[in-house]
């Protein structure tokens, strides 16, 4: 059903890809498309990819915007997100908002990384946050979407996520 559902959507949503990658290369240079390893089924990492919606050199932008305001780096911390992060191109900002940066995880999803439904997945240093819960993640395939997503997304705290992909 995976197979189906993200072929069929990648076939639709080729266009818009193709718009969204010449966008990006025009605009903020540098490559469309970016992966970064996140942890899968059974614990294995995978690349899981993404259209870029930060500065090429987004690494060095968070040192620095970490390094001149200590008051943000507690809520680097404790979510690792930032509101109003510098590192987010303005075309990055309406991906994000439109969820279209996540178009090629459509490609781990064929790719067998990937879920249609079930919890995002997430890097190595958030494993700890699961806690107890920790199995239950390990034993389902990540998801390109999933109950966090449709159940408040980025106004849920990290142990409201961990309680709902428990759940599923």
């Amino acid at each position: 059903m995976d197979l189906v559902i993200a072929g069929t959507a990648l076939v639709m949503a080729a266009p818009v890809m193709i718009v969204v990658a010449l966008l990006i290369r025009i605009t903020a240079g540098g490559p469309a498309v970016f992966s970064h390893s996140r942890i899968g089924f059974g614990g294995k990492p995978f690349d899981c990819y993404k259209f870029r919606s930060m500065v090429a050199n987004s690494e060095e932008v968070l040192k620095a915007y970490l390094e001149a305001n200590p008051h943000v780096c507690k809520e680097w911390e404790e979510t690792h997100k930032i509101r109003n992060d510098p590192r987010v191109t303005l075309l990055g900002w309406m991906l994000r908002k439109s969820s279209l940066d996540e178009l090629p995880q459509l490609f781990n999803i064929i790719r067998g990384d990937m879920s249609c439904v079930g919890p995002r997945p997430i890097v190595k240093d958030e494993l700890i946050r699961y806690g107890d819960h920790l199995g239950e993640y390990l034993r389902t395939r990540p998801g390109l979407t999933g109950l966090w997503q449709v159940s408040g997304r980025s106004s849920m705290d990290y142990a409201n996520r961990v309680a709902l992909d428990s759940q599923y």
